[in-house]
């Protein structure tokens, strides 16, 4: 009724000691969540990701948001490496520094395997074939873990890649104050000089084009539209590709798909029955079927052009071969030089150098004069 005061249920002696009472209208995520408290799920799937530890861990301790705030879970799957033995190894390290404000809050490991034999290079990853089943296990993956890891308490969720190269310690209240129900960043990646020093890497951040909507009306039900290839041409604006380096960051763009580097969500989202799908929605699927999922769902999903993070840098299978090609290029020349010095020591023993004399000798020749009959004397006869 009107005016009464929110029910609070009496709990006896009895029974309150197994009994949890949460108020769910008191979660809602806020602008200036480090200001009121606000916990953030911080979820991070990992898979044979070993050699990306130290630098995810180094962002860690780096984060400006409130520590004890932000409650930690990780989904470790199909890893052949050691990612499970440096994982438990770095985090003890992280909760017994000497300094009780890089502590975290929860920390919560889970371990599951779903058959992904899809390769963890670059090109393997990336390939076109791969795109649609890989993008449908690492659905399954997001929601395993957003299932097992998701508190009453939570009011925020921030999903990351553990192979971010370099990112703001900010980046938890930047992204929150724009106060979306789904915001992302602009994710790019830096590149060789000879490969043009950077590229935009993210392309899974868009909005819809009829181009798109009229490709998905021509797909099996099945299909899984991806950016960024030749087969699946849509034409639609990228966040990675309106970027401006010198652009406001605070400038906000609407997305219809989202990519999964970085991903700060209200919680509610989920609980309104948001997630990742697994199978093709609207010829989408995981994060970028999150976005149009949310978009159905009228929640508000943002991206910002000019707010960047940069992931690693993976070599793909033409890469290697062109770095190859470069390293024997690099070889040869060195092989050459040595020969050459080699020749050049050779040639001044063997010959002498006229090249002065000739110089002299070309100019007289041009000049059609004779250095013998210069100094003759010439007479000319003036008369008529």
């Amino acid at each position: 009724m009107l005016g009464q005061l929110p029910y609070v249920p009496q709990f006896t002696e009895s029974n309150a000691e197994y009994t949890e009472f949460y108020d769910l209208d008191k979660v809602d995520g806020h602008s200036d969540g480090w200001m009121k408290q606000d916990r953030i799920l911080f979820c991070v799937p990992l898979r044979d990701a070993a050699e990306h530890m130290p630098m995810f861990f180094s962002h860690m301790r780096n984060m400006t948001y409130p520590h004890h705030l932000i409650d930690l879970a990780f989904l470790v799957s199909d890893s052949k490496d050691d990612t499970m033995g440096l994982l438990v190894t770095m985090l003890r390290e992280l909760q017994n520094d000497e300094d009780p404000s890089i502590h975290f809050g929860n920390i919560e490991i889970f371990e599951k395997d779903f058959g992904q034999a899809i390769g963890q290079s670059f090109s393997d990853r990336h390939g076109f074939a791969a795109q649609g089943p890989r993008r449908k296990l690492m659905a399954k993956a997001r929601n395993w873990l957003t299932s097992v890891a998701l508190k009453p308490y939570h009011s925020w969720v921030y999903w990351r890649d553990v192979d971010v190269e370099t990112c703001p310690p900010t980046i938890l209240e930047d992204l929150m104050h724009h106060n979306k129900d789904v915001i992302v960043p602009n994710v790019w990646r830096p590149l060789p000089d000879w490969l043009g020093g950077q590229q935009p890497y993210d392309l899974n951040s868009w909005r819809e084009s009829d181009g798109g909507l009229q490709l998905a009306d021509t797909l099996d039900e099945d299909a899984v539209i991806v950016e960024g290839y030749v087969e699946y041409a849509t034409w639609r604006p990228h966040l990675a590709y309106l970027r401006d380096p010198y652009g406001d960051p605070e400038t906000e763009m609407e997305l219809d798909g989202i990519g999964g580097v970085s991903i700060l969500s209200k919680a509610h989202v989920f609980r309104d029955g948001a997630h990742f799908p697994a199978f093709s929605f609207e010829k989408h699927a995981e994060t970028e079927g999150f976005g149009k999922l949310c978009r159905r769902m009228g929640l508000s999903v943002v991206g910002l052009p000019h707010y960047v993070i940069w992931h690693i840098y993976e070599p793909s299978t033409d890469d290697l071969k062109h770095m190859e090609w470069m390293a024997q290029e690099e070889e040869k020349a060195e092989k050459r030089k040595e020969v050459m010095k080699v020749y050049k020591k050779v040639w001044k023993a063997g010959f002498e150098n006229v090249q002065k004399g000739w110089e002299d000798e070309r100019l007289r020749v041009l000049k059609n004069s004779d250095p013998v009959r210069l100094s003759r004397n010439v007479r000319v006869d003036w008369s008529d």
